[in-house]
Parts: C-alpha cells; structure tokens; sequence
C-alpha cells in the first residue's frame, strides 16, 4: 500500500460522492490520499490546532474561509450547492401534510445537526429564522422545540452506512428531521419515511467550499479534479446541485465570497 501524499478534511455529508471520486482519482493517478469525514465545524477546529489537511472540503463557506483568514489556507473554491429537506415518518403523515404542516404541529419531534459544529445545524437555524419572519412564532417556537442530536462534540452516533434522518426516525429517536436534500437519492425507496421538499423562499442555499492548504504539485492535482468535470460528476451523482459564487485566493483582506441573499452560515 502507497503511503498516502494528500490528506483530505470532508463533511460528513459529501461521503456519498468523495469516497467514489477520491477512489478514482487514485485509480487514475496512483498518487494515494487519506480520507477523513467528520462535521465540517470540527474539522476545520481540528486542521487550525495543527492537524495535517492538504484540502479540506466544507459544506459552507464560513469554516473554509476561516482559514483563509488565519492565514492556512491559500485558496477556496465553490464546490458544489445543497438545500434543505424534512424527512418525516410515514405513520405520522395525513393525506395532504406538507412539510410546514408537519412543522406547526407541536407534538411531533424536530431534530437536526448542532449548529457551529456542523454547517447544517447552522443552514436549520437559518431555516428557522426565515420561518419567523414569514409565520412569526413558527420559527422561534421551533428553535426552543428542535433537538440537535447528531454533528457534534457529543450525541447519538449514527451507525456506519446509515443516513442519520432515517436512522433516528426509525429508532423512534425523531418524528422529523431537517437535514439536506441530497439524501433523497439514498432514502428514496424507504416506504416508511416521508421526503417533503422546502420550497422557496422558504429553504436556505448550502454553498460548499474545497479549501486548498498545500501547495505540492499532488494536492494541485486533486484539487483540479474534483472542481473539474469528473469530480462535478460525482457530486451530481450523490445528489448535489452546481456550485455558485466564484474562487477567492488568500491574503490579508481574503475571505470567501459570501451570498447577497445571507445565505452563508452564521
């Protein structure tokens, strides 16, 4: 076995479509890469107390361009777009329940990711402020009902292979999760769960960054390839949507281009 020369930092969320394109890339190249995953929040803590990352790949901007700002990265890129979706048990849903009726309804169980630890707790905290604004009470009322049960320092650990909405919906841990869209393509034959897409202007936009820390010719090399066509084609695959915004380099003013609309993570 070749001693790995990349070290790359993913979301949890970009298994899906890394594992087959880092795979890949290695086939195609023989240059080896170890592959970490985790809650971006915690991985980019991790990468700034010293732990060796070549690329780290984020599901917001606002982790990757701390690291431009601290002067550890050298460049980020958009890499790929996600949104929201509530994933509900089947049992609970009536004819004619959409997602927001599910939401008013008290008695079920929200839960989603930990925000600041992971970017899709942030993206529901978002989703939830948007719904205040729309529906006051709504939102609020949610952030004090929502448990953040997975993608922090501690909480339930969902088992290898399993997708967390699903597995704690049918462990009867949740009634309802806000977690990102791109799972519906695994949990689309799952009879026993119901996947109701937030419509705009309702749902958040989910930017993801590669962020690029060495400078060595191979992790160049694997940068290129997953911003380019064979790498994009992986991530539509798994579900993601095209990347929006444009690349930032670093410097003493650097930071990643952040959405006007304020979709970027608090």
């Amino acid at each position: 076995m070749m001693e790995p020369r990349i070290t790359v930092l993913a979301a949890g969320s970009l298994r899906a479509a890394f594992t087959p394109l880092i795979a890949a890339f290695t086939r195609q190249t023989g240059l080896a890469v170890a592959l970490h995953y985790g809650p971006a929040g915690l991985l980019r803590e991790r990468i700034l107390a010293g732990e060796p990352c070549s690329l780290f790949a984020s599901a917001d901007r606002r982790n990757a361009q701390w690291l431009i700002e601290a002067g550890v990265a050298q460049a980020c890129f958009p890499l790929a777009a996600n949104r929201l979706m509530l994933s509900a048990r089947a049992t609970l849903c009536a004819p004619g329940d959409d997602w927001l009726t599910l939401l008013r309804q008290p008695t079920l169980r929200v839960a989603t990711s930990t925000p600041y630890c992971d970017p899709a707790g942030d993206y529901a905290w978002q989703f939830f402020a948007r719904l205040e604004q729309g529906e006051p009470g709504l939102g609020a009322a949610l952030r004090q009902r929502a448990q953040p049960l997975v993608g922090g320092r501690t909480g339930v650990t969902i088992p290898p292979g399993e997708c967390a909405a699903a597995w704690l919906i049918r462990q009867g841990v949740a009634d309802l999760f806000i977690g990102y869209a791109h799972y519906a393509r695994q949990l689309v034959q799952a009879t026993d769960l119901r996947l109701l897409p937030i419509p705009e202007p309702w749902n958040v936009a989910c930017d993801y960054q590669l962020a690029r820390l060495a400078s060595d010719s191979a992790s160049q090399r694997l940068s290129r390839f997953i911003l380019g066509e064979t790498g994009q084609m992986y991530l539509r695959r798994a579900g993601f949507l095209p990347p929006r915004g444009e690349a930032q380099t670093g410097g003493p003013a650097a930071a990643c281009q952040t959405p006007r609309d304020g979709s970027c993570a608090p």
